[in-house]
């Protein structure tokens, strides 16, 4: 008789929904994590505190309020670190209360410490005093989450030369700053930088960013940094980072040098797998720390899932929340449906990019037609009210059935205004029903409506050539 019916690895999004789903089936479950990661690094150094880093950064330095109050507005003259992590401090310790309230209260047992396979069906948790007990169970989830990716050729210090989990322990705000890698992350923490008043150069060895958006919100968003002294570096490599008693030196391959009080590396991310002796279970990892999961999140051993990060591709919060509770109804015998294959992207740069569906690339290289339908936020009475006139929607439109092809949106709100399409793309709606649908004024909401109007005008016209 095993100690648990599941035992899962980690308590980061993946693992908190795996256990509670099986509790909630009633189920014997277990968490193990190390005391101080509670929440996972979604909430200690990832997707929690960077987010509240960037409400932080937009309250205190007033930027979104600018277009209505003038260029030199500024909530507060002087922002400090501490200013800044006040709010992080705050948003974490009551996310650790929340979670662990919630685990108690499904009466999941939390152990405190390190796990390792001893076997397929055994867990070793080393506790923080050395002491170790096994654990037994019939399956467990492994949900260790992913650390940041570090070249090897670079001489990390943690305080100068960082990677993205120690921004948040910077002693000052930097006056100058170069970021590596133009991805989610890196773009996010140079738009939030820029904001505070550091000159940011990015430094990305592609030809552009985020390329899996659509081209005219990335353009968007590259002219909004610019506007905030961002400096881009496209299509170079970094050959050196060197450390000064007054700073760094970025020194790029095509030989330019970059002066900045710090450099940040966004390279990717590397599966948290080393220290489970995988092997004595039956299982490998790839060279990136990843674990290769089916359909069902089942691992080579059947009775052993992974879920979240540790995977792979999405790596997001909230597919990794799904995926705990998938893996955990499949494990448990419930009957599960599969993800939808439609998700929501959220990118939170300032302005906030968010989209689901395909591009106007994309539907182009398939050869699908659509029509474009176009809101400016500077339209509507809630973009003036909010002071932002650069954002905008846009949906992708089938003259053929009507249906929505990619709902695409940069600005205030994009990430919350996303789900109104993806609920419209999920149900199997038509633009018809936006233009018809009543909305809230003033809302930022009724740009579906303007844009809707907007596509389904630019149909009429073709059909009435056509009769």
């Amino acid at each position: 008789m095993p100690d648990f019916d599941m035992l899962v690895i980690g308590s980061g999004p993946g693992g908190q929904k795996a256990a509670i789903a099986a509790a909630k089936l009633g189920r014997r479950v277990a968490v193990v994590d190390h005391p101080d990661m509670v929440g996972g690094v979604s909430l200690h150094t990832g997707t929690i505190p960077s987010k509240t880093l960037r409400e932080a950064v937009l309250y205190l330095t007033g930027l979104t309020q600018r277009d209505l109050y003038g260029q030199s507005y500024r909530l507060k003259e002087d922002i400090t670190v501490a200013d800044l992590t006040a709010r992080t401090r705050h948003v974490v310790g009551r996310e650790i209360d929340v979670i662990r309230s919630q685990l108690s209260r499904n009466q999941v047992s939390l152990f405190s410490g390190s796990g390792r396979f001893t076997d397929p069906h055994t867990v070793c948790v080393r506790e923080a005093s050395g002491n170790e007990r096994l654990l037994s169970a019939e399956h467990i989830v492994i949900a260790t989450g992913t650390r940041p990716a570090r070249p090897e050729s670079v001489e990390f210090d943690d305080r100068t030369i960082m990677d993205s989990d120690n921004v948040l322990a910077l002693e000052r705000v930097p006056r100058s700053m170069v970021i590596v890698g133009a991805g989610v992350i890196g773009m996010e923490y140079a738009s939030m930088f820029a904001a505070l008043g550091s000159k940011v150069t990015v430094v990305e060895k592609r030809p552009g960013m985020l390329d899996f958006c659509d081209v005219e919100v990335i353009e968007s968003l590259k002219y909004h940094l610019r506007d905030l002294a961002v400096t881009f570096r496209f299509g170079e490599t970094v050959a050196a980072v060197e450390r000064h008693p007054k700073g760094t030196l970025t020194v790029l391959e095509s030989g330019k040098k970059i002066p900045a009080d710090t450099v940040m590396y966004s390279a990717g991310r590397q599966g948290l797998t080393e220290g489970l002796d995988l092997g004595t279970a039956g299982l490998t990892a790839d060279a990136r720390g990843r674990i290769a999961v089916d359909g069902h999140y089942r691992t080579a051993v059947p009775h052993i899932y992974a879920v979240g990060d540790v995977i792979g591709f999405p790596a997001l919060a909230a597919t990794s929340m799904e995926q705990g509770r998938m893996a955990a109804y499949h494990a448990c015998g419930e009957p599960v449906h599969g993800m939808f294959d439609l998700q929501p992207i959220g990118i939170y740069t300032i302005p906030e990019i968010s989209f689901i569906g395909r591009t106007e690339d994309q539907l182009t290289e398939d050869r699908v037609p659509f029509e474009v339908g176009v809101s400016r936020y500077r339209e509507l009475a809630r973009g003036q009210i909010i002071g932002d006139s650069h954002g905008m929607l846009k949906l992708l439109v089938s003259p053929q059935d009507r249906t929505l092809l990619g709902v695409h949106c940069f600005g205030t709100g994009a990430t919350e205004l996303i789900h109104i399409g993806q609920s419209v793309m999920g149900c199997g709606g038509t633009v018809d029903y936006l233009v018809d649908a009543v909305f809230n004024y003033p809302t930022l909401a009724e740009s579906y409506k303007v844009a809707a109007l907007d596509a389904t005008n630019k149909i009429r016209q073709i059909d009435r050539l056509g009769d």
